[in-house]
């Protein structure tokens, strides 16, 4: 089966040598020559522009698109829509949010393009044990795609599902992110009060591997964790700043909407936004306020 690939970040890119392995025809284009070249050299047909992309590809064609959230997507999409044909699809594997992947699909539906919004995890591990695909949209463009994400997942029989209409991969995809968020963060603050515990002189790295077998907290991010231990034990040269890149926000906002309450995942995003401050002002003001009205002694700025 042939496929067009838009956007060759890392991610992109080593889902592009996924299906090339897995014996598909993959057409890819990127602004960035050089990642076309990259999966040029894994055995990927290079389009020089959206256009030689469409052209090259057979009717009904397919487009998989792994752009940013936003904007970029947005401006992608309404390009490939304009060059596109009735019958075609177009998969978006970004992490877009639901409510403007439900609106594309509606927009491009008009136009007779199948949209299927993808949510898709594995990271930088997917090239080599494959990605789970949460997709949402037409029931029978996603049948029609099958042996594309068959391909891409871990095995033919798992790690992928049509889980409803459209939106529903992406809805899906922010959830398991906001479950993410939560499970990251109660590790993160588990080894934190160990390693508080100096008296005990706990290897942490030695924990973590431990952990890995026959422990009830055994998991992928443990065997990250123990991964990461084992490298550098204290971390000396990670900053304390985490990202987010939106999904842990939407589903707290969303969280809101339908009155669930979400107090874990909520407040790992809270820990996020937290460890992005050097001098955060409400610590200064518990501070300043415990020697208002306790006469408690308060540090000096640095």
């Amino acid at each position: 089966m042939e496929i067009g690939m838009i956007g060759l970040g890392r991610m992109g890119g080593n889902m592009a040598q996924r299906l090339l392995k897995g014996g598909h025809r993959v057409l890819a284009y990127d602004r960035s020559v050089e990642a076309v070249a990259a999966v040029g050299r894994s055995g990927a047909e290079a389009a020089s522009s959206l256009e030689q992309l469409v052209d090259r590809l057979a009717e009904p064609r397919a487009v998989w698109v792994m752009v940013p959230a936003g904007q970029a997507t947005e401006d992608t999409l309404n390009a490939i829509a304009g060059l596109l044909s009735p019958g075609d699809t177009i998969v978006d594997g970004g992490n877009a949010n639901y409510k403007d992947s439900a609106r594309r699909a509606k927009e491009l539906g008009e136009r007779d393009i199948f949209f299927l919004d993808a949510g898709t995890s594995g990271g930088i591990w997917g090239l080599a044990e494959g990605y789970s695909l949460m997709v949402g949209g037409d029931a029978e463009a996603f049948r029609r795609l099958e042996p594309i994400f068959q391909t891409l997942a871990p095995a033919k029989d798992r790690g992928y599902g049509h889980v409803g209409p459209a939106g529903a991969g992406h809805f899906v995809k922010m959830v398991h992110n906001g479950i993410e968020y939560g499970l990251m963060q109660a590790y993160a603050e588990g080894f934190e009060l160990m390693e508080a515990k100096r008296e005990l002189d706990l290897d942490l790295a030695q924990i973590a591997e431990m952990w890995r077998y026959g422990s009830v907290v055994r998991s992928w991010l443990l065997d990250l964790i123990a991964e990461a231990l084992d490298e550098d034990a204290t971390l000396a040269d990670i900053q304390a700043f985490v990202d987010d890149s939106g999904e842990g926000r939407w589903a707290v906002e969303e969280s809101i909407d339908l009155s669930v309450p979400v107090p874990v995942i909520a407040a790992s995003l809270q820990a996020r936004f937290r460890s992005r401050q050097r001098q955060p002002f409400g610590a200064k003001l518990l501070a300043a306020m415990r020697n208002k009205f306790g006469g408690h002694a308060v540090r000096g700025a640095d």
